[in-house]
């Protein structure tokens, strides 16, 4: 097992269409990059396509969101598979269950397997952490419990992860999510050798994996996303991720390591970087908070990782109603800087498919009008003027 205290402190100063076999998983060498070999599906001529990563997947533009996927509301995705879309991201979270039993009735044979590239999530990852963590809070005395308070409040105010621009709200109750990793950050340095090295972590993450391909009808997952949804770098900083990743590329049950962020994206990203261990980062990156975002973007490009915009929509648009209406000041940003005459949303994903150093954008295909609008836009370039 790596030294976790050792690791920790070297993260911390690091961050101031072919068919394959699946007993290669685990032995494919990716440190070369001029020796990648890359991987296409589902190639379509009227779909563009980047490299992700070190992973070689030649994935198209617009990848596949799993919320609106369900055993009822599916015909969509094989619309969007009939011009080249090659990428389906889910996670147990998604209706409890239904996503990953509605990509069941689309990727039904292995001749459709063979077309798509398909990511799942540990969805209930951070919370294995953040529970152990409040079980040993809940039994100090108050004025211990005060202490911790205060110190999880002023380490998230010295990362600046509420900075209004860089945190957005993008669904209802977004607020609180950081709560509970923040409190187990700041309990790290008293208790962490309580949690550290817990089988809990493993047993998570290998029971998570095991529901995902039943309700999907998979042998494998191309990418295993660890955590779904990382608020922190502690996060993505735990050894029993890759000891546990490596036991499944070895399985045969998954191929490469990513992980998902809305909340700190820059500072998840630059962790998962820094660790060496992540092949892929999808993390939330709009017109609105793309400053924040670029170095760290840019620098997870240069390391070989393959970086998936997400939330690129949902900085001008959004189907929560408890957050409507959107800022009129960012549908202003979009128009001003994308040309042309377009709803929001698609000048949004436009803006994003600009920087060369993302490999996709991750869209919401409620439904078939949604896949016309939004992917006639791969491969479109446009000149985008000063915001």
């Amino acid at each position: 097992m790596i030294d976790r205290r050792s690791f920790l402190k070297s993260s911390s100063l690091i961050l101031a269409g072919s068919t394959i076999s699946i007993k290669s998983f685990a032995s494919k060498k990716t440190e070369d990059k001029s020796k990648i070999s890359l991987e296409w599906r589902n190639k379509q001529s009227d779909m563009a396509y980047r490299q992700l990563g070190k992973t070689g997947f030649m994935v198209s533009e617009f990848v596949n969101g799993g919320d609106p996927v369900s055993t009822k509301n599916y015909h969509m995705v094989e619309a969007a598979m009939e011009r080249g879309l090659n990428y389906l991201d889910m996670a147990p979270a998604y209706g409890r269950g239904e996503c990953e039993k509605g990509y069941k009735l689309i990727i039904d044979s292995p001749s459709k397997r063979e077309k798509v590239f398909m990511t799942t999530k540990i969805s209930g990852f951070t919370g294995v952490r953040n529970s152990m963590y409040r079980e040993i809070f809940e039994s100090l005395p108050e004025g211990k419990k005060e202490k911790i308070r205060k110190k999880m409040a002023e380490m998230r105010y010295a990362r600046g992860v509420d900075i209004p621009g860089y945190y957005l709200t993008y669904w209802p109750g977004q607020d609180r999510s950081m709560d509970g990793s923040y409190l187990s950050n700041a309990m790290v340095e008293d208790y962490g050798h309580l949690v550290d090295g817990s089988k809990a972590f493993k047993d998570n993450i290998k029971e998570s994996l095991q529901g995902s391909l039943e309700r999907t009808g998979q042998k494998y997952f191309d990418i295993l996303m660890c955590p779904h949804g990382a608020n922190c770098p502690e996060e993505v900083q735990i050894p029993e991720i890759y000891e546990t990743l490596d036991e499944l590329k070895k399985e045969g049950l998954v191929r490469y390591l990513g992980v998902s962020t809305h909340n700190d994206p820059a500072g998840v990203v630059k962790a998962a970087t820094a660790t060496g261990k992540y092949d892929v980062v999808m993390c939330a990156y709009n017109i609105i908070n793309g400053g924040y975002m670029h170095d760290a973007i840019r620098s997870a490009k240069e390391a070989g990782l393959g970086v998936i915009g997400m939330k690129v929509a949902m900085a001008v648009a959004t189907h929560h109603k408890a957050i409507q209406p959107i800022p009129q000041w960012r549908i202003d940003k979009v128009n001003q800087i994308v040309p042309g005459d377009m709803k929001p949303p698609m000048k949004a994903y436009l803006w994003a498919l600009q920087n060369p150093n993302i490999s996709a954008v991750i869209s919401n295909l409620w439904d078939e009008k949604y896949v016309e609008e939004n992917l006639s836009l791969a491969g479109e370039k446009v000149e985008l003027q000063p915001g």
